[in-house]
């Protein structure tokens, strides 16, 4: 290595210099203002690029946070579907017992409003650009209202009434208001209008687009404004709505299922055809840390994780034995401490001397054993995907003609990419295939941000959730409507007392 020496003078100098207090006083050359950040189309671009970022975390080494980790501890550990055996926040969470100052809801209602942050400032300052073209603004505006859509379900989903902030606060900021909740209709609305923008203005892909430079798959697009609007109408139970806009998306041509449900998971499987919107990552540039909260405990390959995110046995157990999504599980393996590591043949059981016991099982969903072995790791997370389009239009047909031949194909071309046993439509009535298509949507999209929503739309979380803590000798805690909803983080009850938990689990 080339070394250098610095003459005693000038050391001296140096030294002498760094000892006045007015040397260390910073020379601005410039600063970064409302006025000077949005002149140009990068600077849009960059403002749009910031808002996609907060679905993964704030930066490198984050980014765990919202849609990359952290969204999923609301979303399945407090079902019947996620299980986590560590004590603390996560503990309380997956056995369905929580209160205000569980740090796991405080976070992701945290994160989730700095994206519509960040979303209402794009929006407020690219709409007064006069350095671009309209059809630059529209396509920029039209991804913002996409991502806050994103949000603000996401919002309504945990926590229902939630503080509805748009750009309309930017102009005239009070920063000492204390807001009330809007109502979920309210938040609907703002939704619905913006997603309907959203579909007219966005592109079907970014192949031949004007106004990015390459074919940005990450981007939100025409069927993934849709797809989104269609899963709001079905929140609302407007069938007819979800049904005529699930097709639509299906008419696009664009999107079918990915010919393996081990395959579309893979680390190395960043993008398909069933993608519709989804967080990307890049092992060496912006990696996530999937691997490690997923991975399973004293792995031989998969080395140092944390099976933080597990699943229950019970739903485990649940699967058929012909169906492949029952292989996508660390069952049974020789652990790096010696040990054999597998599932209790009976609850309570003691393990015998050389094995251990899992309280849950690690799924290979974002950790597969043939995957990087590396602290941040590349995993995509689907937040919208054509398997959910079939089994949604499918519950919607339902819901309006009870089991036509159309919604029962749709979940059996599901079945059939996992070899699943197929559903015979002579033997199902409206309500066992509502059951069933419930069943259905757990097994296929465990840890994709939906079941807890999907087990209160079809009024079954408390029946669900109380029947699988009873067989697993637990204390049946759900009780409804108390806990339809999250309580609001006590340190923004604290600091907004309109944000009232009366009624919800505190």
């Amino acid at each position: 290595m080339k070394r250098y020496i610095i003459p005693a003078l000038i050391m001296a100098a140096f030294m002498q210099t760094a000892c006045n207090k007015t040397s260390l006083e910073p020379k601005i050359y410039s600063s970064l203002t409302s006025q000077n950040a949005f002149l140009t189309k990068s600077d849009a671009v960059a403002a749009v690029n910031a808002v996609y970022a907060r679905l993964k975390g704030p930066a490198v080494g984050d980014n765990f946070d919202y849609w990359t980790v952290r969204h999923f501890a609301l979303t399945d550990l407090t079902t019947d579907v996620g299980h986590c055996s560590y004590a603390g926040d996560p503990g309380q969470l997956s056995q369905v017992q929580w209160n205000s100052a569980n740090g796991l809801i405080a976070e992701d209602y945290k994160q989730i409003y700095k994206l519509i942050a960040n979303a209402n400032n794009a929006i407020y300052n690219i709409s007064a650009m006069t350095s671009i073209s309209a059809t630059e603004k529209n396509q920029f505006l039209a991804e913002m209202k996409f991502l806050r859509a994103i949000a603000y379900s996401d919002l309504t989903d945990a926590w229902g009434p939630v503080i509805l902030n748009t750009e309309k606060d930017i102009a005239n900021p009070d920063y000492k208001a204390k807001s009330t909740p809007s109502p979920v209709a309210e938040v609907d609305a703002l939704m619905i209008a913006d997603l309907e923008n959203a579909m007219s203005v966005l592109p079907v892909d970014y192949s031949k687009n004007s106004i990015y430079s390459t074919n940005d798959v990450g981007r939100a697009t025409k069927g993934a404004a849709m797809f989104l609007l269609a899963k709001i109408y079905l929140r609302q139970h407007q069938w007819q709505k979800a049904a005529d806009l699930t097709k639509q998306v299906m008419d696009l041509g664009i999107y079918q299922l990915y010919p393996s449900y081990e395959g579309l998971f893979k680390e190395a499987n960043t993008w398909c055809s069933e993608n519709i919107f989804s967080v990307l990552s890049d092992a060496n540039v912006n990696g996530t840390e999937l691997l490690n909260h997923f991975g399973p405990l004293s792995h031989p390959v998969l080395t140092d994780r944390w099976q933080y995110y597990a699943v229950t046995w019970d739903f485990y157990n649940s699967y058929g034995d012909e169906d492949d999504r029952k292989k996508m599980f660390f069952t049974e393996y020789k652990g790096v401490d010696g040990l054999i590591h597998k599932q209790a043949p009976t609850q309570g059981a003691t393990a015998p001397n050389g094995y251990l016991y899992m309280p849950d099982v690690a799924t290979m969903k974002y950790a597969d054993p043939n995957g990087a072995n590396t602290y941040y790791d590349g995993h995509s997370v689907d937040i919208l995907r054509y398997a959910d389009v079939l089994l949604s239009r499918a519950e919607a047909l339902n819901e309006l003609n009870g089991p036509t031949t159309e919604a029962v194909n749709l979940v059996n071309q599901v079945k059939a990419r996992s070899h699943a046993k197929q559903l015979v439509q002579s033997q199902l009535t409206q309500a066992t295939f509502r059951d069933l298509l419930l069943q259905e949507r757990g097994w296929e999209l465990y840890y994709e941000g939906k079941r807890r929503a999907d087990l209160k739309r079809f009024g079954k979380y408390d029946v669900i959730v109380n029947g699988y803590l009873k067989r697993t000798g637990q204390t049946n805690t759900v009780q409804m409507p108390r806990d339809e909803y999250f309580p609001y983080p006590l340190n923004q009850t604290t600091i907004n007392p309109n944000l009232n938990n009366s009624g919800r689990q505190q």
